[in-house]
């Protein structure tokens, strides 16, 4: 609920986009849409986290369509988190025969390195969670952006910091 109020604040209704101080965030919610191939999602669903979910190595085979052993045989644990090294990830972008799953896989990478990093080099468990509610038909896009505008709001109040998204 704090999200959805947070969110209200910056929706300009009247040209129905999010407003930042004098930055509109049209281009880049339609950039993630593309980016996610999200354009038949239904636009009145949003992202949140649910409390019954399946298992990373699950959720990771099923996002990648590898076996769960394929999966457990690669993963690596990081601090309090599981992750798998994006080296194992690589080659199902080249290799994987389902297009569709190889564009989930390149998905995956970038959100888990580029958008979310956590360790450097692997994809965190966090960034499954997002991108398995995509098969559902929910739009992750302005949760997406609105914790990517706290965190750098955070850092910016800091001084310092690192950008890590909400993985």
């Amino acid at each position: 609920m704090k999200l959805e109020k947070a969110l209200a604040q910056f929706w300009n209704s009247a040209y129905s986009y999010f407003t930042f101080g004098e930055v509109d965030m049209v281009p880049t919610v339609e950039e993630y849409t593309a980016l996610l191939r999200c354009l038949r999602i239904q636009m009145d669903k949003v992202y949140s986290r649910a409390a019954n979910v399946l298992t990373f190595t699950k959720k990771l085979a099923k996002i990648i369509g590898m076996s769960e052993q394929w999966v457990t045989a690669r993963i690596k644990q990081k601090g309090e988190n599981k992750c798998i090294p994006w080296k194992s990830l690589r080659g199902q972008i080249l290799a994987h025969p389902d297009t569709k799953k190889k564009v989930d896989v390149f998905t995956l990478s970038i959100y888990g390195l580029i958008i979310f990093p956590k360790a450097l080099g692997h994809i965190d468990e966090a960034v499954t969670d997002l991108l398995d509610q995509l098969d559902r038909r929910v739009t992750p896009v302005p949760v997406i952006l609105a914790e990517t505008f706290r965190s750098l709001s955070a850092c910016r109040r800091m001084g310092e910091g690192r950008f890590i998204g909400c993985a």
